[in-house]
C-alpha cells in the first residue's frame, strides 16, 4: 500500500487504518460519531494526500479544460475554484473534480478523486491536441482539509493569508507554519466550513505543518479526523462520492449536477446531455430518511409499496447528528417527488423511507 506524507502520524496515534485507493489510510481514531460531532461543532484534520492533482499550463490549457469538463472554467478568475465533472461520449461521469485557476488562461490545477488517478490523467491526456503542458503533480503533493466552524480561526496565526475572509471556492498562497507558497483553499467536503491546504513535501514541510496545526490546535479542541467520518459528514450534506453516487453510467442531469452543466460551451456529450434535458431524466439521485430501523446500504434496491423496484440506493448511513439513517439513491423520477414514501429491500423485509430535500442538516 501507498503511503502519504502522514502516514506515520496516523500509526502513531493509534488510528484505524485501511486499505483506500491503494493507500494506507486512517478510518477512525476515537471513534466515527465524536470526530463527526468535533467537525460539525468546532474542528479536524482530515489527511487526503491520496487526492490527484494536475498543472496545466499554457495558451491552450483553458481550452482543453473547456474541452474535457461540463462547467465553465472561462469564468475562472485567479484565485478562485470551480467544482465540475467530466463526461465521457454517452453522457456519464469519468470523475468529478474541482478545477483551480493559478494565472488566467495559462496555469490551472485539477484536484481528482484518488482512484481515479490514472484514468483521469488518460482522459485529459487523450483529448490533449494541442500540445498543453501537463505535469501529475499527485505523488509529491501533500494536501490536509481542516474543517469545521472553528478551523480558520485556529488556523490564522499560523499563516500570512487573510484565511478568515477567504471566500467560499477562492484560494490564495503564502507561508503557511514556516513553509513557503502553500496553497490554501476555502473549500472542503464536509459543509462545516474550513479551508483545504497544497504543499509540496520537501524539507520536512509536511511534519512541520502538521505538528504546528496541532501545536496550535490541540487546546482549542483540534483533532485528527478518519475517512469513515467525512463520509457520513459529506452524506448529511447530500455530496455525492465518486464510485458510489457517481460513475461512468450516471449522468450529471441525472446526479443533480445540472448546475455544473453548462450548455454555453463545447464539450464531450454535450449534445446528448443536451437532449437529456429536452427530455427530462429517467432517473434522478435524492435524498431519504428511514421511519423504520435499518441501515440502507450501497447497492440495496429501492421498492414502491407492492414491492416492484424503482431504485437502488448509492450511499447510507446512520446520521450522528440527526439520529437516524439517512441515505442518497437514484429512483425513477415519475417516483423521486420529495415527500414520496419509499421503501428499501433489506433481505426479506422492506424499510419505510421518505424522499427529503437535500442537504439533510
Amino acid at each position: 500500500m501507498k503511503q502519504t506524507p502522514f502516514t506515520q502520524k496516523h500509526i502513531a496515534l493509534g488510528a484505524k487504518m485501511a486499505e483506500f485507493a491503494g493507500y494506507n489510510m486512517p478510518i477512525s481514531y476515537s471513534g466515527i460519531n465524536e470526530e463527526h460531532h468535533t467537525v460539525r461543532k468546532n474542528a479536524g484534520v482530515f489527511d487526503v494526500s491520496h487526492m490527484g492533482e494536475f498543472i496545466l499550463k499554457g495558451e491552450n490549457a483553458l481550452a482543453l479544460i473547456q474541452k474535457v469538463t461540463t462547467n465553465d472554467a472561462a469564468k475562472l478568475k485567479n484565485g478562485q475554484a470551480q467544482y465540475s465533472t467530466f463526461t465521457n461520449e454517452q453522457g456519464g461521469i469519468v470523475d468529478d473534480l474541482i478545477v483551480y485557476c493559478i494565472e488566467e488562461n495559462n496555469v490551472y490545477m485539477l484536484v481528482v478523486n484518488a482512484a481515479n488517478i490514472d484514468k483521469d490523467w488518460n482522459w485529459v491526456s487523450q483529448h490533449n491536441t494541442d500540445n498543453v503542458e501537463m505535469h501529475n503533480i499527485s505523488e509529491k503533493t501533500a494536501l490536509l482539509a481542516i474543517q469545521g466552524p472553528q478551523a480558520t480561526a485556529i488556523l490564522q496565526p499560523l499563516t500570512d493569508i487573510d484565511i478568515l475572509n477567504l471566500k467560499y471556492y477562492t484560494f490564495a498562497k503564502g507561508n503557511f507554519a514556516g513553509v513557503p507558497n502553500v496553497l490554501v483553499s476555502a473549500t472542503g467536503y464536509t459543509g462545516a466550513g474550513g479551508v483545504e491546504i497544497y504543499f509540496e513535501d520537501k524539507e520536512g514541510a509536511a511534519e512541520k505543518i502538521w505538528n504546528a496545526i496541532f501545536e496550535v490546535g490541540t487546546p482549542k479542541g483540534l483533532k485528527p479526523i478518519g475517512l469513515a467520518a467525512r463520509d457520513t459528514l459529506r452524506l448529511e450534506m447530500g455530496y455525492s462520492l465518486y464510485g458510489n453516487d457517481l460513475d461512468d453510467t450516471t449522468s450529471p442531469l441525472e446526479a443533480g449536477l445540472g448546475w455544473v452543466t453548462k450548455f454555453t460551451k463545447d464539450f464531450t456529450a454535450k449534445e446528448l446531455l443536451q437532449q437529456q434535458k429536452a427530455e427530462g431524466v429517467k432517473r434522478r439521485l435524492v435524498g431519504f430518511e428511514l421511519a423504520d430501523k435499518g441501515i440502507p446500504r450501497h447497492g440495496y434496491e429501492i421498492v414502491d409499496e407492492a414491492g416492484n423496484n424503482i431504485g437502488v440506493v448509492t450511499s447510507g448511513t446512520q446520521s450522528p447528528t440527526l439520529g437516524k439513517a439517512i441515505g442518497l439513491g437514484y429512483v425513477q423520477t415519475a417516483k423521486a417527488a420529495i415527500g414520496s414514501d419509499i421503501f428499501i429491500k433489506v433481505r426479506d423485509k422492506q424499510l419505510a423511507a421518505t424522499i427529503v430535500k437535500m442537504p439533510f442538516v
